[in-house]
């Protein structure tokens, strides 16, 4: 694929991104209104319910639903933007790391916290796509997602304290969301052809260089 077919690609998959997202944060929005005018019985009926089997499908529906606006709120701003840095390379794949993250965060949090106890909110899917943008560039070797994840992790480095345990919050959704982003990232990876044997090993600084600005000229920016 050229440069100028690789640019359309990768402006045309950010579009969808961006719609995707905006899509997401509508659907959850929507339900927030409808959950707060039954007293947030949706969370109660539909949110996870750890170690009662019955409650298994629910964690395909707990990430729709809030307890409360301030819990809405909260996730709305890191969903958007690690939801649209987690597809603008591609939707489809981000589909697939969603439903990765979204099984991971609903298992483990069914598996490990206290019996009984309902969970419910988006928190663990942003875990995961803060996992996954962390990661992916080391693993698609891509110098630009490098760098995005190594900005998301300075901006962003107080959402560590989510994955430690703490009393009243769902610190379990959180951790395995995270580990399942961390595992997206290495499963969804580019594969790419093997290197022939007369290549050179090393890379040079000028190499590297010469290679992000390629990376953001394809971008646009």
């Amino acid at each position: 694929m050229t440069n100028g077919r690789t640019a359309e690609f990768m402006i045309a998959e950010a579009r969808k991104a961006f719609w995707v997202m905006v899509g997401f944060l509508g659907l959850i929005w929507v339900l927030q209104i409808v959950n707060w005018l039954s007293a947030y019985s949706l969370s109660q009926r539909f949110g996870v319910r750890s170690w009662d089997p019955e409650s298994l499908p629910d964690i395909v529906t707990a990430p729709f639903l809030h307890w409360s606006w301030a819990h809405i709120e909260s996730n709305s701003g890191p969903l958007f933007i690690f939801g649209f840095l987690a597809a603008y390379r591609g939707v489809t794949k981000f589909l697939w790391v969603t439903a990765l993250i979204g099984i991971a965060s609903g298992l483990g949090a069914w598996f490990t916290a206290a019996p009984n106890t309902v969970g419910a909110g988006a928190s663990g899917i942003v875990f995961g796509y803060f996992g996954y943008v962390l990661v992916r560039g080391a693993f698609d070797r891509h110098l630009i997602d490098i760098v995005i994840g190594i900005v998301m992790a300075l901006c962003f480095a107080y959402q560590f304290t989510g994955l430690l345990p703490q009393e009243g919050i769902g610190w379990q959704a959180h951790l395995f969301g995270f580990i399942g982003g961390i595992l997206g990232g290495w499963l969804f990876r580019e594969r790419r052809p093997a290197v022939p044997t007369s290549t050179p090993p090393a890379v040079r600084p000028a190499d590297s260089r010469a290679a992000l600005l390629k990376e953001i000229d394809d971008l646009g920016l």
